[in-house]
């Protein structure tokens, strides 16, 4: 399985960018899909989560920003972010929950994450 992000780059204070990230290779379902950051000298920390059917949840400091939605006929999860600030600069790591097989173990996989710096 592999997971490709793109969208990320450079953004000014305000700005806004959309990530996305598609998933390939060998699944036969994908259940939960989300989004993660680390910042520099931080911890991993969770920024959205959707599931199969569509609900979503975001931390805090996320809401009302950032909007979190899948297309699963692609496999794919996107993020876009709005009203970017300094503190969003990160790099974000999509995930997602799925099985390789029917009756198969689900587990995470992760993307190779994509660079957001918010900088004037």
């Amino acid at each position: 399985v592999q997971l490709v992000e793109s969208g990320g780059g450079l953004v000014q204070p305000g700005g806004s960018l959309r990530l996305s990230c598609a998933a390939s290779g060998r699944i036969f379902n994908i259940n939960d899909m989300g989004w993660h950051r680390q910042a520099p000298g931080k911890q991993r920390e969770l920024v959205a989560r959707i599931t199969t059917g569509g609900n979503t949840n975001y931390a805090d400091s996320m809401k009302g920003r950032f909007t979190i939605s899948r297309d699963n006929a692609k496999n794919t999860v996107y993020l876009q972010m709005n009203s970017l600030k300094a503190e969003d600069t990160a790099v974000y790591y999509c995930n997602v929950f799925l099985s390789q097989i029917e009756g198969g173990r689900y587990r995470d996989y992760w993307g190779q994450g994509t660079q957001v710096t918010v900088s004037s």
